[in-house]
């Protein structure tokens, strides 16, 4: 799938005693088994028995959408607190154990989600379960450790945003596209707010959204399911279901014309970046859009690199890009790097040509099915691990349904050329879309 950067709770609250099989709700579909525990915890379990290893995923519903206004990048930063130790195992302890039985364990943020997991042998899982209970409930969260770890994010912010040009048009892009919807605010925080952030308001978003009521796990490979189970419940479910999570405020202006930004930093070349609102998983047609932007880009054979690199020479490189696996509708992206002595007008005006190209008549029957079979074929390629299964379904659980990774073939495989082309003429419409575009400073020497 074409990604661009790179993505659940119920039940009554519990006292603290072990559960018994009349507590407990099992469901089971193919070779995966769901239960939710009373205090609001779901948990998946996928069996493979030629899985080589093990993976434990905690999965919770705290991402940069849930920060507050002033204070983006609690999420993020939140994820870099939860190494820093409980009063049972300190500082590094975490990844220590981990690594001393041959595991390796990470984790991410993004706008929807913060996910911890760890990848080890099926009879080391205890462990992670153990671990991972034991810090969503008892973080320690020093005030010195906090600003330690403010300084590090703010650093990594600098190195992988500020100091790339194209990542900086990148958020302009997005947070000019959307007006309210909290998907404007990036993932690694505003510089501003990251100064601002405190000890307390690390302490006060972890105990709002680190509860059983607001995660889920998923746990992958040649496992012994009521093993697994046992030990999920023993370990996580005396943890109370925490306080109700409000919901996110989504509402979003209507846009009533095209929106563009400059963004003026030291650059080699011109760049452009165009995003279009686009639906997410949930929505039909967005089956359509992965397929319209394999078709303008995947390869150098598309439409966009063959007429933009290869016939008119004004690109050094362009493409489109789609996510549509999205707690909520995103962008759609056009992009390209305008080839030395070329002027990034013409490499927007060649970009649009082809989308053009697409509203006046559809693709062939062959192109489509062309790019149908490569989408498949891609996407049951990245299932090709036991940690990538498991990711792709956490991403439907986080989205609203694990079980949307086995009705995303299927909907590929529904498309038509006058799907292809529906869904350029509704999406891609000059009104609505979103511009940035990179004007390069010579470097000061």
């Amino acid at each position: 799938m074409k990604k661009f950067l790179l993505i659940i709770l119920l039940l009554l609250s519990l006292t603290g005693c072990a559960h018994t099989a009349k507590d407990i709700t099992p469901v089971t579909e193919s070779n995966v088994y769901e239960e939710i525990l009373p205090n609001g915890l779901k948990v998946l379990l996928l069996k493979d028995p030629d899985a080589p290893l093990a993976v434990f995923q905690i999965w919770y519903n705290a991402g940069a959408i849930n920060d507050q206004t002033g204070k983006t990048g609690l999420s993020h930063l939140l994820e870099h607190m939860m190494f820093k130790g409980t009063p049972k195992y300190g500082p590094k302890t975490f990844s220590q154990i981990i690594s001393r039985v041959g595991g390796v364990d990470n984790a991410a943020t993004s706008e929807d989600y913060a996910m911890y997991f760890q990848k080890l042998a099926p009879d080391r899982l205890n462990l992670s379960i153990e671990l991972e209970a034991d810090r969503m409930r008892n973080l320690i969260i020093d005030p010195k450790e906090a600003l330690s770890e403010r300084d590090v994010v703010m650093e990594e912010r600098r190195m992988r945003t500020d100091d790339d040009p194209q990542s900086v048009v990148y958020e302009e892009v997005v947070s000019t596209a959307f007006k309210n919807h909290p998907y404007r605010r990036p993932v690694v925080g505003w510089m501003s707010d990251l100064e601002k952030i405190t000890s307390e308001d690390i302490s006060k978003y972890y105990e709002t959204y680190y509860a059983p009521n607001n995660a889920f796990i998923v746990v992958a490979g040649n496992i012994q399911t009521d093993s697994i189970l046992k030990k999920i419940r023993n370990e996580f479910g005396p943890i109370p279901k925490g306080q109700e999570i409000m919901p996110v405020s989504l509402g979003e202006p209507q846009q009533m014309g095209e929106r563009r930004v400059y963004v003026k930093k030291e650059a080699e070349l011109p760049y452009i970046l165009i995003g279009y609102k686009a639906p997410n998983i949930l929505d039909e047609e967005s089956y359509a859009l992965d397929v319209l932007a394999f078709i303008l880009s995947d390869g150098k054979s598309s439409r966009i690199y063959k007429s933009l690199v290869d016939e008119k020479q004004v690109a050094l490189s362009a493409g489109a890009s789609y996510s549509n696996f999205q707690k909520y509708p995103f962008l759609f992206f056009l992009s390209g790097t305008a080839a030395p002595g070329k002027g990034i007008d013409e490499v927007e005006k060649g970009l649009y040509e082809e989308v053009e190209k697409i509203k006046n008549a559809p693709p062939s029957e062959k192109e489509v099915q062309k790019v149908k079979n490569i989408v498949e074929a891609e996407f049951i390629m990245d299932q090709d691990s036991i940690s990538s299964q498991a990711r792709l379904m956490g991403l439907g659980e986080i989205i609203g349904d694990w079980r949307l990774k086995d009705r995303y073939v299927e909907g590929i495989r529904r498309v038509t050329p006058d799907d292809v082309q529906r869904v350029a003429r509704k999406y891609m419409i000059e009104d609505k879309r979103n511009v940035g575009i990179l004007i390069p400073l010579k470097k000061n020497k």
